[in-house]
């Protein structure tokens, strides 16, 4: 059973700001709550304080702009991205991965950017982001900064965001519209499930790979050029990647996999 909290609910972006500079330290963000809720029970996470955000409506929407790409507000939930005809259309894998995540009615509350914040190397949106090259966008009191998502991540359930810190939105350059991609997520049964090893594969100028549940954090390759051979992007995987070996897989797994992910994916998206 969770313990006694404090509960907060901004209205707008400008009053939670105040509120994590009063209260930042010794709070959790609450956008879905399919994480943290959980740990709360569990008695992993017992913060003082949970911060409500589903109210605020500068955190949510999806926009396209031809020229300035997609932008995903922080609590876009799952089944919202996945259900949506700019994704369907332009950026596909974002659907795939989104409904990947856990069931349906998860999915309802789960959100994109909680999936990303949780920082679990198996997180399902970290691979079909990453290779489309997502920016995120984080604000504090002090203003907003956007960075590279493969910067975000720094270990295991660990990211750049300080106590007074939030994401605001995720957004993905104009010029990854209508990539050809895919993405490849190998759980231990048929159902809901997490990933053992996941790859997603990005084709446009060039390819761009990045792989789950492999490392610290989700891991995206350098770009390569069309002409690559598959075997030289295996070779790339192998050298950065380190599985380890845990309840869901062997690293000797693991490591298999993502050689024959890559290889099919670049048979279907490169050939």
């Amino acid at each position: 059973m969770a313990e006694k909290f404090e509960y907060y609910d901004p209205k707008t972006v400008k009053e939670l700001c105040k509120t994590l500079d009063e209260v930042g330290s010794k709070t959790k963000i609450l956008a879905g709550g399919t994480d943290l809720i959980v740990e709360m029970r569990a008695g992993i996470k017992k913060p003082a304080g949970v911060i409500d955000v589903k109210k605020i409506k500068e955190l949510k929407g999806i926009d396209f702009d031809a020229k300035k790409g997609l932008r995903i507000g922080s609590c876009v939930t799952c089944n919202e991205l996945g259900r949506n005809p700019v994704i369907e259309k332009k950026y596909s894998i974002l659907a795939e991965c989104a409904e990947s995540i856990a069931s349906y009615a998860l999915r309802n509350r789960a959100t994109i950017a909680g999936n990303l914040c949780n920082a679990s190397p198996c997180a399902d949106m970290a691979p079909g982001l990453l290779v489309l090259g997502a920016l995120i966008t984080i604000v504090s009191s002090s203003g907003e900064k956007t960075i590279k998502l493969s910067d975000f991540f720094t270990g295991v359930k660990k990211t750049v965001l300080q106590p007074n810190e939030f994401v605001k939105e995720i957004i993905i350059p104009a010029e990854k519209a209508n990539s050809k991609c895919k993405y490849m997520k190998q759980k231990r049964i048929k159902g809901h499930d997490l990933s053992m090893v996941s790859v997603a594969m990005a084709v446009k100028d060039k390819i761009t790979v990045a792989i789950g549940s492999a490392y610290i954090t989700p891991v995206v390759l350098p770009e390569f050029a069309k002409s690559t051979k598959v075997e030289k992007i295996i070779e790339a995987a192998l050298s950065v990647v380190k599985p380890i070996t845990d309840i869901r897989s062997s690293k000797e797994y693991r490591l298999h996999i993502i050689g024959v992910y890559i290889k099919r994916l670049y048979e279907q998206l490169v050939k």
